[in-house]
């Protein structure tokens, strides 16, 4: 009878591990698989968003007809302007503590703010702290529709800029526009504290009656 119930004991024992090592197993086994799958869905999802150089298109853009001009004749937009060239203020690095460089991945984002009309950027160049270009972006214009953006990208490992960096962008339009919004954002992560912040471009140069001048304002008539 002992011997009965020993065996009874070890049988129940037995299954009862089995027991407990399946509710173990089991669930660590569905939260594993549930989080390389949500890990497989996230890499998808910030692949979709990774950076892609923008394209370009025809040089003849900007005089591409609209034909929805003609109905926009009346709308004037603020500001108006038919091309710019545009200084636009980066920072590949910055210096903290005793002097040590904190590396920036810089974004510079072209945004078309006119609701109404094209543009195009003809030239986005990046130059250094000592103001040689180190590259040109474009090897064919691009064409903003209303209210499109586009980005260009300065890696976090591309400290060729240095702390006085810059992009010179010169767009132009078929008729006048309101002024486009032309930015450089810095930003880092690493090293568990993060740091972002942005600069707004300066307009040097633009075309007034089809004459490009200082932004101050049309050119003085002869005899003033």
């Amino acid at each position: 009878m002992d011997e009965t119930n020993q065996r009874e004991a070890d049988a129940f024992m037995r299954h009862f591990k089995l027991l407990i090592a399946v509710c173990i197993v089991v669930p660590g086994a569905l939260f594993m698989a549930g989080a390389i799958y949500l890990d497989q869905r996230l890499a998808t999802v910030e692949e979709g968003l990774d950076y892609r150089e923008p394209t370009g298109q025809s040089a003849d853009a900007a005089d591409a007809p609209d034909s929805a001009s003609d109905d926009r004749a009346a709308v004037v937009p603020v500001h108006p302007a038919r091309g710019q060239t545009v200084y636009v203020p980066a920072y590949s690095h910055v210096y903290h503590e005793k002097g040590d460089a904190h590396l920036l991945t810089v974004t510079l984002s072209a945004r078309n703010t006119d609701p109404d009309r094209d543009l195009v950027v003809t030239r986005v160049a990046y130059h250094g702290t000592d103001g040689r270009e180190i590259r040109s972006f474009l090897k064919q214009p691009i064409r903003l529709r209303p209210l499109a953006s586009t980005d260009f990208l300065i890696t976090r490992e591309d400290t060729s800029g240095g702390s006085g960096a810059n992009f010179l962008v010169e767009w132009v339009s078929a008729e006048p526009v309101s002024e486009p919004a032309f930015e450089a954002v810095m930003i880092d992560t690493r090293g568990g504290q993060g740091i972002a912040f942005v600069r707004p471009g300066i307009v040097v140069r633009e075309t007034i009656r089809g004459v490009t001048v200082p932004p101050t304002g049309p050119p003085a008539d002869a005899g003033d």
